[in-house]
């Protein structure tokens, strides 16, 4: 199994009467040198001007971004290439990210490749650390800039530290 960590920014709370903008993914390994970088024009004409700020992008940057289908069939094959086994999706907050990624999977593609499981590091770090009140944020070397492979990969450094210092046991 390969843990893939996403980050999305969205124009909206929702998917389907809101659109996902760009996302981004790392393959958690050392070097974290295998990432995807995902930009898609809007599917609805609701956006909401304060969540889509920010991305960094305006509207009319958007509108220019790829079709959902293929982005998100190009998305499929780079999971593919570089995983082994399933794919393990986890994020800073799954709850957000996580609906998206797989709204967008069935909607456009039919399947999830990622099944129907995901995985929140915010959760799994207050296990190790026995306390609901701790947060792994400050584990993060790459700065949390909202582009989300750099919000990934941040995350997946902070995922590393758990395995390398707090005993974390998956499989690299």
């Amino acid at each position: 199994m390969s843990y893939i960590m996403v980050d999305i920014e969205a124009d909206g709370p929702i998917p389907g009467d809101y659109s996902m903008i760009c996302f981004g993914a790392v393959l958690v390994e050392p070097g974290l040198s295998k990432t995807y970088y995902g930009q898609i024009r809007p599917i609805s004409e609701k956006w909401i001007p304060e969540a889509l700020a920010v991305s960094g992008f305006s509207r009319g940057e958007t509108l220019a971004f790829g079709e959902p289908v293929a982005v998100m069939e190009a998305f499929r094959s780079w999971l593919k290439e570089h995983s082994t086994g399933n794919p393990m999706f986890i994020s800073d907050n799954n709850g957000f990210d996580w609906q998206f990624v797989n709204w967008y999977f069935h909607h456009f593609t039919g399947a999830n490749p990622f099944g129907f499981s995901s995985t929140n590091l915010g959760s799994l770090y207050k296990g190790l650390a026995k306390d609901m009140r701790q947060n792994f944020k400050h584990l993060r070397r790459t700065r949390h800039s909202h582009h989300p492979v750099d919000d990934a990969k941040g995350n997946a450094e902070a995922m590393l530290t758990l395995v390398e210092q707090h005993g974390l046991k998956i499989r690299l």
